[in-house]
């Protein structure tokens, strides 16, 4: 049953093939909301890609293709869900130049979500501006389509409580123009990576790809951490902070035969191996019928661009419409 009020955006930035926090954190959502919303956005998001890769733009546009087929095959459907690429819709840009003067740069150091990425990437004092900007950027991309219900993992929080601030300044300033941006995070807000290390990220090497074949699952959750002091099978294991146990609580199906496992494997008695092959069976389970799809459509790649074609058609008109309304509240519509 479709809602008359809400209008989703999503999106990815093509830097790599994605993977399942992807999955859990968005994209299980995106799918979900494009039968239960009135209209659905998705955009490949090159330009923020751009803000970190600017010296090498040939990464961005060659994964352009890889990230929607990874949602086509995960089942974004394009005739419920526009599909568009970010750098084809000027208008995002022009927002995102009015934005900027709507927010200081104090603010947007403050912001958690870029501090965190400025820190993961040593930028230090010398961070691009763009970079810097992004969720400035990021209100433009959600604004222009008037979007305002998101689905996110929780790492973007920050960036769409700047958003708002952006939507209440402007409304003040120009009149009611934008409405109130809500955010849908997914079941498993941030999926551990293979490592150990609180979020999965296609940076820090610790993840597992929708794309991903069985013998490749295998290998990266024979890897996995599991506990150190657990060496022996008749040793007790430790449950909480084990990747292992973490990634079978959120995969598998059957929770009763996890929660008997926990038991055990506290109690001494039940060796990772067991563990790891019932893992490596869920995350293969879930994994094959999307890597099949995903196989499928990668043969054509020419009718996957031509569903991003189509679809940024129609996103453009759609920002062309906003950046009119835009212009007459801010009395710049001269000719």
């Amino acid at each position: 049953m479709s809602n008359i009020d809400e209008i989703v955006l999503t999106g990815d930035r093509p830097t790599g093939k994605l993977h399942l926090g992807h999955l859990v954190g968005s994209i299980q959502n995106r799918v979900k909301l494009q039968d239960e919303a009135s209209k659905s956005f998705y955009m490949i998001a090159d330009v923020q890609a751009l803000t970190d890769n600017a010296d090498n733009p040939e990464k961005v546009s060659k994964n352009v293709i890889e990230v929607a087929l990874d949602n086509l095959a995960c089942g974004i459907n394009p005739k419920k869900t526009t599909m568009f690429i970010q750098s084809e819709i000027p208008e995002i840009a022009e927002l995102t130049v009015l934005f900027l003067n709507l927010v200081t740069l104090a603010r947007l150091k403050r912001n958690p979500t870029v501090k965190n990425e400025m820190k993961q990437k040593g930028y230090g004092e010398n961070v691009p501006a763009g970079f810097l900007a992004y969720p400035v950027s990021q209100a433009a991309d959600i604004l222009f389509c008037k979007g305002n219900l998101i689905p996110v993992g929780e790492d973007q929080l920050p960036v769409i409580e700047q958003v708002n601030e952006i939507v209440d300044d402007f409304n003040r300033f120009y009149g009611e123009t934008f409405s109130k941006v809500k955010h849908v995070v997914g079941d498993t807000p941030r999926l551990m990576g293979t490592d150990g290390n609180e979020k999965m990220g296609k940076s820090l090497n610790n993840g597992i790809y929708l794309s991903d074949d069985f013998e490749t699952i295998s290998k990266k959750v024979m890897s996995m951490y599991t506990d150190p002091k657990h060496i022996h099978v008749e040793d007790p294991g430790q449950v909480e902070g084990n990747v292992v146990f973490v990634y079978l609580d959120i995969f598998d199906p059957n929770k009763s035969e996890v929660e008997e496992l926990k038991k055990q494997y506290k109690k001494g008695g039940l060796g990772d191996m067991v563990i790891k092959k019932r893992l490596i069976n869920v995350i293969e389970n879930l994994i094959n019928p999307i890597r099949t799809k995903r196989e499928e459509l990668a043969k054509d790649p020419q009718k996957i661009m031509k569903i991003l074609e189509e679809g940024t058609i129609e996103a453009q008109k759609v920002a062309k419409e906003t950046m009119a309304e835009v212009k007459k509240v801010m009395r710049i519509n001269y000719f």
